[in-house]
């Protein structure tokens, strides 16, 4: 029987009608399996994936492999988006066994769990080299039955082979793992500040020299085809080029230029807003269609950092620009539409990027109830045909009809400056910052195109929520607010804050999913606790209200749960049923993929927590999570932008800035100051000075009683809990941070 009807993940349920008897992951499928001495068929994907909608077609809706699933397995499928950690396991297990990872992921399992046969993708019939999944299927079943005891020792090879983590995390200071770790130990509490920071400035400028090798030239971004966001590592190169020096501003230039590219690019929605996945060509020119949350609240965060650093240093994006027009000049580096290279995105741009962005969460993503759905699909479906980025290609004729009969010679203007073929239909690709022309002639057509964009068929939503990306996202909304001025987002962000304290937390668990304004499924990985943590202390930061700090103080506390004999893990003890999956998959790792990695999540949390409170425990925890950074930074450089971000924060103090005074204008005016601030990690508490602080770093700083309307506002600076002398205006607030 197919059990997947119910089931809160928009993936599974997508399965719920295929002839194959699929399950859940949970210990019932693997009993039985067990009790009919069966192998165990684990299928993982998601549910915006083009190539599992493919592989679902070809296989799962063939009554004739149904009919042999049901015959000679328990066919289990997860939603890696639902449960990370499942997947983890398994495409560990599946690179060690085939070479290569991706989804679908398609894994032949032990009734104990363990894996012994691999592999992604599998075609009906076979095509270069590569077997059909009947093949597969038939050639599982014989080895389990005739060869049972190879199959073992394979399964048993590949668990001991994963039975320890890659990079093992230690959160008390103890001297990395028995796993090529290589963690260098620090002591709980504050260690020497100048020691720390050469160190980390040492580690930092490492990675950026690494990232900075790492650079396509010609296109922007970070190494070749297929090409990913770095989001991490942007943020950690946005918090670097905050400091001064060569290494700051050789981490301002790659991010500047990294972002202008992806920006100008149709990585990025040039009508409805909004990023892809990932770029299939090196130039970005065709993307994976997929939208999804978890990007795009990553870069929707690096964006307003962006923004906020960009209007900080305006003279160095001048001379970035103006180094980058000479060298073009001198040596032209071959370019879409005869450009040189990439070049930084410029403030206006980075605005109208993040103002895009956030239209398209709340059009398209954003829950009746305030939460957010988890992704587009890649494929929209056509008379019954999945098709992959129909939705987001034009024509010229698009473009022709948009502008009018009368102006087919400008349509055909633009259709050359974005990037469409004079024949067929291509995503809008600009591959460079416009003209002001040229963004004056987009815009006219672009309301009309809007229209046709409206009129299309678009691809179905996942959703399902997702705790930890909702409380990505929940940081970005807040801090996008403040830095950009946009009260209308903060609305949005308290929305969120609230449906995610009343779905997802009971008071003691936090759960990862909720569907239909209900949670299900198991609770929270570390991913989870922390990111809501920082969203809802960003959430406080923006708006004062103490019952969001409140609520990331408990979401931090209830987080100490998964460190546990000095060791960080994924989940929580007992939390989680995870069968026969290796071992090595339970324990945090400090790499980075889309996100940033949990234990940098966890990091920042803990430091946040540490710079309103002056908890040196909580100080201390994170120096002791924090302590691989300088060898991760050497060894992966472009993985560990997570941590590395975090260390930027904690060698930047990071700075807590105390505002206190009745509302009105010269409060906001201070207020205005401190989120243009690009001090990395920086704290913010307002108040007005009356009853209760939220916060102990807003201590002793209440107005007297007879105060009135007219007493102006003081502006606390402080570093580690010690304070410089208050300012009574925005110019020194200004030279203090």
């Amino acid at each position: 029987m197919n059990r997947l009807a119910g089931e809160p993940s928009a993936y599974l349920r997508q399965h719920a009608g295929n002839p194959v008897d699929w399950q859940p992951f949970d210990d019932a499928a693997f009993a039985e399996a067990r009790e009919r001495n069966v192998p165990v068929f684990l299928s993982i994907g998601y549910a915006a994936c083009h190539w599992c909608h493919v592989m679902a077609g070809e296989s799962f809706e063939d009554p004739e492999i149904g009919a042999y699933l049901r015959g000679h397995f328990v066919s289990i499928k997860v939603d890696r988006e639902e449960r990370p950690d499942v997947d983890d396991a398994y495409m560990a297990a599946t690179q060690a066994l085939s070479g290569q990872g991706g989804w679908p992921m398609s894994v032949f399992l032990t009734p104990s769990g363990q894996a012994f046969y691999a592999g992604t993708y599998f075609p009906p019939r076979p095509v270069s080299g590569r077997p059909s999944f009947r093949q597969v299927l038939e050639a599982v079943v014989e080895a389990w039955t005739e060869r049972p005891t190879e199959v073992l020792a394979t399964a048993e090879a590949v668990a001991a082979a994963l039975a320890d983590p890659v990079w093992r995390v230690r959160a008390d200071g103890g001297a990395g793992s028995d796993g090529p770790s290589g963690a260098v130990a620090v002591s709980s509490g504050s260690p020497d500040g100048s020691a720390w920071t050469r160190t980390l400035s040492a580690a930092a400028g490492e990675a950026v020299a690494a990232m900075a090798g790492a650079e396509d030239q010609v296109h922007g971004g970070l190494g070749t085809a297929p090409k990913f966001p770095p989001t991490p590592g942007l943020e950690f190169l946005i918090r670097h080029a905050a400091g001064t020096g060569e290494s700051a501003r050789k981490a301002f230039g790659l991010a500047g230029r990294t972002l202008g590219a992806m920006v100008n690019s149709a990585l990025c929605d040039q009508v409805g807003g909004g990023f892809a996945r990932y770029s299939v060509t090196a130039d970005w020119s065709e993307p994976h269609y997929e939208k999804m949350l978890y990007d795009n609240a990553g870069l929707l965060r690096v964006l307003v950092h962006w923004v906020r650093l960009a209007e900080a240093r305006p003279e160095e994006l001048a001379a970035e620009a103006a180094r980058l027009e000479a060298a073009g000049a001198a040596d032209p580096v071959p370019h879409i539409h005869d450009t040189t290279g990439p070049v930084p995105l410029s403030v206006t741009d980075a605005r109208r990027a993040v103002a895009a962005t956030i239209g398209w969460l709340v059009a398209e993503l954003r829950l009746p109830e305030g939460a957010f759905a988890s992704s587009l699909d890649a494929d929209t479906v056509i008379d019954g045909i999945h098709r992959e980025g129909a939705s987001y290609q034009w024509s010229l004729e698009d473009l022709r009809r948009a502008a009018g009969g009368q102006r087919a010679e400008a349509a055909s203007d633009v259709g050359h400056f974005m990037g469409i073929p004079a024949s067929g239909a291509a995503p809008l690709h600009p591959g460079r910052a416009l003209t002001p022309e040229e963004r004056a002639a987009w815009e006219r057509l672009l309301p009309a195109l809007r229209e046709q964009r409206a009129a299309r068929v678009m691809p179905t939503r996942d959703d399902k929520v997702v705790a930890s990306w909702n409380g990505m996202l929940l940081a970005s909304l807040a801090e996008a607010a403040m830095v950009l001025g946009e009260p209308g987002w903060l609305e949005h962000a308290v929305e969120l804050a609230r449906y995610l304290r009343r779905v997802h937390w009971d008071g003691a668990v936090l759960r990862r999913v909720s569907h239909d304004g209900r949670a299900q499924g198991i609770e929270g990985l570390l991913e989870d606790y922390a990111a809501c943590a920082d969203g809802c202390f960003a959430l406080y930061a923006a708006t004062g209200d103490g019952q969001w700090f409140d609520f990331a103080a408990e979401l931090v506390a209830a987080a100490q749960r998964f460190v546990q004999d000095g060791t960080v893990f994924n989940s929580a003890s007992g939390s989680v049923s995870m069968a026969g999956a290796p071992a090595g998959a339970r324990f945090a790792e400090p790499f980075d993929n889309a996100t940033a990695a949990p234990v940098a999540l966890l990091a920042g949390s803990l430091v946040t927590y540490a710079a309103y409170t002056g908890s040196t425990g909580h100080r201390g925890l994170a120096e002791n999570l924090l302590a691989t950074v300088p060898e991760l930074a050497r060894r992966a450089p472009r993985s560990a932008g997570g941590v590395l971000g975090v260390a930027q924060a904690m060698a930047a103090g990071p700075v807590e800035t105390a505002i206190v005074g009745r509302p009105g204008p010269g409060r906001d005016a201070m207020v205005r100051r401190a989120w243009a601030s690009p001090a990395p990690g920086m704290v913010i508490s307002v108040w007005d000075g009356s009853g209760d602080p939220a916060v102990p770093l807003l201590e002793g700083r209440a107005l007297p009683d007879d105060a009135g309307p007219d007493v102006p506002p003081l502006a606390y600076v402080c570093r580690n809990m010690v304070c410089a002398r208050p300012a009574a205006s925005v110019e020194e607030l200004g030279r203090l941070l």
